[in-house]
């Protein structure tokens, strides 16, 4: 019954959100004492995590769905990241780039699984990684996942065999083309947003991976510098995390690779070691 409760009380904390939303296309509000307690009792966030409550922000948005209408949407990141993410979304609107739904791991009771399955966009979950026991960056509030089903996770065994998550991608979306001979256009597939989130920090995509392959998974990385920016101060993180944007961004400015994506992989390998370093 208490969980109940609490699951009613964020239908009532998100469509304050969405109240919220309908003023300002894009905005940023703290972590309610009200909204963290939801979150625990749902597994989203416990104690043991990097990162409290009091250092998460939920940014609200308008986006674009596949049939073309606006709706309201949010996700929960680091403080340090939070203006960045809007604009991130806010661009994405703008492009009438496509989303299903993007809601908090509050809904699904922490369950990665089935937020991925409902294609929801997300960020932040205090869990583990994927396989391991050392925590995920969503964790931290630092990665987001975009429309999962158009952007499926592919996990390669040694044997070769591939996991594909969620399941009903496997047949979809694991060709990556989104003009193909003789069949529809195909909306929503991470590549053509790339460089929006590098632009705002999100600079490694799980799509350069060997193994898995994480097409919907963006972060800021590496995590050297991600458990700093949660030791220090909000801030000192947000005029460090403003630093590692504007490194990337004067590196992609001042490239002389001719070639976008190859500048943008130099970019981001430049950049992650370089705070890996400091």
């Amino acid at each position: 019954m208490e969980v109940r409760n609490l699951l009613m009380a964020g239908v009532l904390c998100s469509a304050a959100l969405v109240g919220l939303s309908e003023v300002a296309q894009a905005s940023i509000s703290p972590v309610t004492p009200e909204l963290c307690e939801l979150m625990k009792a749902t597994n989203v966030i416990t104690d043991e995590n990097p990162v409290g409550c009091d250092r998460l922000r939920v940014v609200s948005f308008d986006f674009t769905n596949f049939e073309g209408q606006v709706e309201q949407g949010s996700i929960t990141v680091l403080d340090a990241f939070a203006p960045y993410v809007q604009s991130i979304f806010n661009d994405l609107h703008h492009m009438a780039f496509p989303l299903k739904i993007a809601r908090g791991l509050e809904h699904y009771m922490g369950n990665d699984g089935a937020s991925m399955t409902d294609n929801n966009t997300s960020a932040f979950n205090g869990r583990a990684i994927t396989g391991g026991s050392s925590w995920s960056l969503h964790a931290y509030g630092a990665a987001i996942d975009l429309n999962p089903i158009q952007n499926p996770y592919i996990n390669i065994q040694p044997t070769g065999q591939a996991m594909i998550d969620p399941v009903v991608s496997a047949r979809a979306y694991v060709n990556r083309m989104q003009f193909r001979p003789e069949k529809p256009e195909r909306f929503g597939l991470a590549e053509p947003v790339v460089n929006v989130f590098a632009n705002y920090g999100f600079i490694n995509w799980g799509g350069y991976f060997n193994y898995p392959i994480d097409y919907q998974h963006f972060e800021v990385s590496p995590r050297r510098f991600i458990e700093r920016l949660a030791a220090v101060s909000p801030e000192q993180a947000a005029k460090d995390f403003d630093g590692y944007v504007a490194y990337f961004r004067n590196c992609m400015q001042s490239s002389d690779e001719q070639d976008p994506e190859a500048r943008r992989a130099r970019c981001v390998g430049q950049t992650m070691e370089a705070y890996r370093q400091a």
